[in-house]
Order: structure tokens, then sequence, then C-alpha cells
């Protein structure tokens, strides 16, 4: 329930031995190595950092091998479907795994589809030239003339283009003083196909008259023949390239059964990609290579016995210097681990701070909770991370963290009575004792009671954060901060909360009027002290500023009433979609399955927005509202160099978290 401690070390290894050790360390996964940029020992010794070059042949492999993926895959026969997009991954055994990577010909199998690749490429796009020809030649289907006849002459020049149908009569007239003669061949919609020819020493008037109505000239350059030849020869091309592009692609599909050996193949080597782009970044000299880095301290004992197995490499412990930049990793017992996903969405926090999960876990599942306030949602909430947990392959925190917060829903909604709205009621109502049995209130019959709970919870959220912040700069010996900073907050917001009891005869007026005193303690403290830097004018006025905060936390609990408003609206969105379902029931013969149907659609409906809203605006509280008191993050995540795996799940071994 912490940040966890690091340790700093620095391992000198033999060039020759240097790639095998780092093998063992990304199989163990627990360190955390710097680059030569970040490394300390740089900074005292800048020659250390050597252009070692990029291990260019694993990322050329690399690239060969995505590619040839990326290809093939189009062609497997993958099964489809809900299970195949939760778990895309083919799970194999390490016997299996270690035969494909030590298997040399699996690169011909790359050499076939990037061959394959190139010929369909090449053969549609002879396809695609071929369709466009043809339709070129398709308005000229009815010319009698072979193509090549149609050009200058010796004497005369013939033309083949198309004219708009609008131009067209004009064009006729004008072209026909010259004394040149045109033909349509074909007539579209918008426009003819037409011969136009004329006498040579009358050809510049008539493409002057062409020009102004717009004429697009055609070309038959390369070809020779009449047209419907031409198209009959063309359709023969177009049927056999087709009959090609198939059989490649049967090629392919034949080819892609030996997908996943590629895929087995890409994951080593993505893992030794990462291993040489880890040597070639850090510190070296002409002989040694010098890995510094973080591993946790509780694994410093598992990294010696690690480094010990290496007769040219050696260990050494670091000190850190001051203000060094330390990663950060957080470790939580397992209730707690799955709402890890809401502090790693923020920032992890810096290496002396707080880790706040522990904190915003309980807050987090009451609020959602509160939010929905249906049991039947949480129910089905429930069963759906149940599934999926199963299924899913991957990191399952999200899955986990919204379990719990569905089974804190449950409870919240048994004890306002919320079963689907009021299905209970409407549809159940032998079950109606049950349901009352269980409940705390009814938040339509008695909403001040959710109005008052989603203040108070609010309120202690807030004050939690400040005690968090008061607590730690106290272990932090930060007595000054945690005094000006925190404690007065906490005494003076209290003390007006019992002062306000006190007015309102909740508490004994005599003891509201004396914490009304005790709070003006505080104020004065933060107006002398709250701000502790600069001089007096300038810390007495965000003294004074920081005091008339005060109505700031005004609004920071009045947001919290986001609670009750959107447990509401869900209970009242349910309760509509019952009523429109019982109305339904009514409809002669279809009645029954119309009702059911918007029973289904409609609460279904219901649970996707109100969970998402749940989610976000709970997601706010904690951010915007919490936080802030006691966290500010910014930490740099703790990144071990460890295996890492895109296509395939290895059994009997703990995987990682797809990158």
């Amino acid at each position: 329930m912490a940040v966890a401690q690091m340790s700093k070390f620095i391992i000198a290894s033999h060039g020759s031995e240097a790639s095998d050790l780092l093998e063992t360390l990304q199989q163990e996964g627990i360190c955390h190595i710097l680059e030569a940029e970040k490394a300390m020992i740089t900074r005292d010794a800048p020659e250390l950092v050597k252009e070692n070059g990029r291990p260019r042949d694993a990322e050329q492999l690399l690239q060969r091998l995505e590619k040839s993926i990326n290809f093939l895959i189009t062609y497997s026969k993958k099964e489809g479907g809900l299970d195949a997009m939760l778990a895309p991954r083919a799970v194999i055994d390490e016997k299996i795994y270690n035969n494909v990577i030590s298997d040399k010909s699996i690169i011909s199998i790359v050499e076939q589809s990037e061959q394959i690749d190139a010929e369909i490429e090449r053969l549609q796009g002879e396809y695609d030239h071929l369709r466009v020809k043809l339709e070129h030649l398709k308005p000229w289907k009815n010319l009698d003339t072979a193509v090549e006849e149609i050009g200058p002459t010796e004497k005369a020049t013939a033309l083949a283009g198309f004219i708009p149908l609008q131009n067209f009569e004009d064009l006729k007239e004008v072209i026909a003083e010259p004394g040149a003669a045109i033909q349509v061949v074909e007539q579209t919609t918008t426009r003819n196909a037409c011969i136009i020819a004329a006498l040579n020493e009358n050809f510049p008037d008539v493409q002057k008259a062409l020009r102004q109505a717009d004429f697009e000239q055609v070309n038959f350059e390369g070809m020779t023949g009449k047209v419907r030849d031409l198209i009959d020869e063309y359709n023969n091309r177009i049927e056999k390239t087709r009959r090609e592009i198939q059989e490649k692609k049967e090629q392919a599909k034949k080819l892609a059964e030996e997908l996943l050996k590629l895929q087995i193949l890409y994951d080593h080597t993505l893992n030794l990609l990462n291993r040489e782009q880890t040597k070639t970044a850090s510190p070296a000299t002409q002989q040694t290579v010098l890995l510094e880095g973080w591993v946790k301290r509780d694994d410093y004992k598992k990294l010696e016995k690690s480094i010990s197995q290496f007769k040219a490499s050696s260990l050494q412990k670091l000190e850190p210097v001051e203000d060094e930049d330390v990663p950060v990793e957080i470790e939580n017992k397992n209730v707690i681990k799955p709402f890890e996903v809401i502090t790693r969405l923020y920032g992890m926090p810096k290496y002396f701070e707080v880790d706040p999960t522990a904190f915003l876990a309980p807050f987090f599942a009451l609020f959602f909770a509160l939010c929905l306030t249906d049991a039947g949602y949480g129910l089905i909430i429930i069963a759906a991370m149940i599934y999926f947990i199963r299924k899913i392959q991957g990191d399952k925190k999200l899955m986990w963290m919204l379990g719990i917060c569905s089974a804190i829903t449950v409870a919240a909604g048994a004890l306002t009575g919320g079963w689907f709205g009021d299905a209970v009621q409407k549809f159940i109502p032998a079950l109606g004792p049950v349901r009352e049995k269980m409940m705390w209130f009814d938040p339509f019959e008695k909403p001040m009671i959710f109005f008052i709970l989603s203040l108070v919870v609010g309120y202690i959220h807030l004050l939690t954060g400040l005690m968090i912040a008061f607590v730690h700069n106290l272990k932090q010996r930060k007595f000054t901060d945690a005094v000006c900073d925190q404690l007065t907050w906490l005494v003076m917001l209290n003390s007006i909360v019992i002062f306000g009891a006190g007015k309102s005869g909740m508490v004994p007026a005599r003891i509201g009027s004396i914490f009304g005193y005790v709070a003006l303690v505080p104020a004065v403290a933060i107006f002398l002290f709250s701000q502790r830097e600069g001089g007096w004018a300038g810390r007495l006025g965000m003294g004074a500023y920081n005091l008339f905060s005060t109505i700031f936390y005004l609004g920071d609990v009045l947001s919290y009433l986001r609670l009750m408003a959107l447990g509401m609206v869900t209970a009242g969105l349910a309760m509509a979609i019952n009523v429109i379902a019982q109305i339904t029931r009514d409809i002669p013969y279809i009645g029954l399955l119309v009702m059911i149907a918007v029973l289904i659609g409609g609460h279904l409906f219901n649970l996707a927005i109100s969970a998402l809203s749940a989610f976000v605006h709970t997601l706010r509280l904690q951010y915007v509202e919490f936080f802030p008191k006691f966290f500010a993050g910014g930490g740099s995540p703790f990144e071990p160099l460890n295996k890492k795996y895109k296509h395939i799940y290895l059994e009997n071994q703990k995987m990682n978290k797809v990158t």
C-alpha cells in the first residue's frame, strides 16, 4: 500500500557476455535500465556515450515479419466472435516456441509471402489499368474504323472525343462553315462520343470551335484494330489477370497456415531488438557495457543472484544523488490493486509522495454505487465482468475494479430499493416485502436523506485528502507545512461545521458558539502563515485570498450532489422504462414480446449510459476534488526491461501486458 522502495545499481559487463546478461535481466523483468543520456555516470564521464549504431538486422527482420503478418492475416482462417476479440493471441507451450525460433527455414515463409504480396500488388495494378482502358473503349464500341486511322493524314485530320449535349448543335453549325464533318458514335445522358474530320487547311478554325464547345479529345495511342476487337481482347486479359490474382490468393491462404510461426518469430525478434537497443543506448567503453538503473529494493537479492552467473560482470549498489528522478512503482494488496487503474490514468506519484490508490479505492467504489443505486444493474455488471475476466487476455485490473464497484452497487441498490427501478413493485409484487426489509430509505419518498448523505460523504472525502497530506508532511518532518497548510484547515472547517450545527439545533448552541470562537484561531493562522515566502505585504495578501477560499470548500462539497443527481436519474429512467413496458403489455397478440423487448433494450441502454456517467463523474470527484488536497503526480513510471508479447501467450509463464 505504498510507493515501492528503489535501489540504484550499476552493472559493468564485458562486451562478450553483455547480450547474454541482458537476456537474463529481460527474463527476470526487474531492472529499469537508464539510457546513457539519463545515466549519472555519463555526467562525470561524457566520453562513455558512444555511437554504437542501431541493430539494423533485427529492425529489418522485424519490419519484414510485420509486413508478412499483416499480409497473411487477411487470408488466415481465424475464428471470429467476441471470444476472439477478447483473446486474440495464440496460446502455445514453451517447446513449440523454442522449436520455431531455432528453425532457420522460417525465413523462407517471409520470402514467399513477400513474393506473393508483390505479385498480387502487380497483378492488381495491371487489372485496374486494364479496367480503365476497357471503360475508355466502351463508348466507341460501334466505331467501324480502325483506331490507328484516327489522326492526321496528308490532307485531312480526324479527331475522336466527347462533346457536351448542350453544346453539340451549336458546334455542328459552327464547324459546318469550314467544311468539317461530325459523326456521333455513341450518345450518353450528358455527352456525345464523336468523330470529327476536317481538311488540314481548315483545321485551326475547327480546333478553335472545339475548344469553345468544351471538346474532350480521346487518344487511342498504342492501340490498333477495331474497338470491338480491342474490347474483346481487354476482356480476355482482364479475366486472365483475375484468375492469376485468385491463384496467388489461394497460395497466400495456404501460406497463411504458417502464420503462427511468423508471429512467434516476430515476438522473439521484438524482445531481441529491445535487448539490443538497451545495449546500444547504454554507456560503454571499448570493451565494457555499463548498465545503470533501478531495481525494487525487495528484488535486489534476486538481481545479485542473476549477475553472479556471469564471470565477466559485476554489480555495485549506488547512492542516489539529490533530486535524482527515481522511477516509481506502486504496490497494493489484492483488493486495492485493481484501483491502480485510476492512479495510473492520472499519473504516477513522485517517489517521495503518497500512493493515493488505497485511499481512493473505498470512495471510488462508494461513489460509483451511489451514482447507480440499482442492485439489478450491479448484478448485470458483475456477471459481465466475470465473463470478461475469464476470457480476456492481458491486464484485467479494470474488470476487477468494476466488479468490486458493482458489488457495492448491489448493496446500495438493496438499501434504496432499486431493482431495475421499480420492477419489483410493478412486475413481481410478491417480492415486495423482501425488498422493503432490505431497504434503508426510498430516495423518491425521502430525497433529503440522499441529499445529506451525498454532502456528508463528500465532506469526509475532502477531509481525508487534507488528513493524508497532514500525516505525510509529519512523516517527512515538514512540521510547518503540516500545521499551516493542513491542520489549520482541518480545525477551521470542522469548527465551522459544528458552529453551523449549533445554529441549526443539531448540537447544543453553547458548544456551537465555543467552536465558532475556536475557528478564529486557525483563520488567523491561515491569514498570517499560509503564504510563507516573499515580503510581508505579499504574504498577507495571499493569506487573505487563501482565507477567502474557504468559500471554495462549500462549492467543493456541493459538487458531491452529483452523486444524488445521477442516482435519482438512473432510478427515474428505469421507472420510465418499466411504465412503457407495462403499457406495451396490453398490445394484442404481441404485447408480451414487445414488453420483454422494451425491458431488455431499455434497461441495457439505461445501464450503459448510467454506468458511463457513474464512472466519469466518480473519476472527476477523485481528480478534481480529492487529489489536489495531497497529490501532485508527475512521477516517472518504473519500466523494467522485460519480455513483451504482441501475438502469443506462453503457457505456464507470467506474461507481460501488450504494448
